[in-house]
């Protein structure tokens, strides 16, 4: 079951698979836990800094921003990741204010041009390439691999079903924000931490 999952989702993605001349690599939001990435913004993260040390792109963008009572924003503790692995702070984008993937893309437009690549968990990169398009940006994907619960993929599932049938994104209270004043400027450069 899990190799025809991956089959019909590269036969899904073909036209998105990572090719080089990216001006961008992003790193779409997940959970950090006091300032240490969780398992699923971890993997995202090594996908990245395999993807850059490859050269498919001179630069990385992580968004997220932080829940009501952390102390740390999803993006900067990615770009702090990604720094202690070897990316220069000059290559790194951090957006710390988002908080769901619309928002993270939203939030980034600005500062993005060219062709991006995001990063993000299999189940949901077709969602975020939809949402991308959506916002005018040049995206194509690349899937994260790993073992995910059938409810992931049937929830991703129906929230592009919800976008497809043209209803405004991620419905469930987060409602759309703008983007914050300040996002034309620099979302900034990693933070120190833990």
């Amino acid at each position: 079951m899990k190799k025809v999952r991956w089959l019909a989702l590269a036969l899904l993605l073909a036209p998105a698979v990572a090719q080089p001349g990216y001006s961008w690599i992003v790193v779409l939001g997940a959970a950090q836990y006091g300032g240490r990435p969780s398992p699923a913004l971890e993997r995202r993260l090594e996908a990245a800094l395999v993807l850059y040390r490859q050269g498919l792109a001179p630069r990385v963008a992580v968004a997220g921003g932080r829940l009501p009572g952390d102390r740390y924003s999803e993006g900067e503790v990615g770009c702090r990741y990604l720094r202690s692995k070897g990316i220069p702070r000059e290559a790194l984008l951090c957006e710390t204010q988002s908080q769901t993937t619309y928002e993270n893309l939203l939030f980034l437009k600005p500062h993005l041009s060219g062709r991006i690549l995001l990063v993000t968990d299999a189940p949901h990169l077709p969602r975020a390439l939809f949402l991308a398009r959506l916002l005018g940006l040049k995206a194509e994907g690349h899937p994260v691999e790993g073992s995910y619960p059938l409810g992931y993929w049937l929830k991703e599932a129906l929230y592009r079903l919800w976008l497809y049938l043209g209803l405004k994104p991620l419905p469930g209270g987060h409602g759309l924000r703008s983007p914050p004043p300040d996002a034309s400027r620099n979302p900034g450069t990693p933070a120190k931490g833990p």
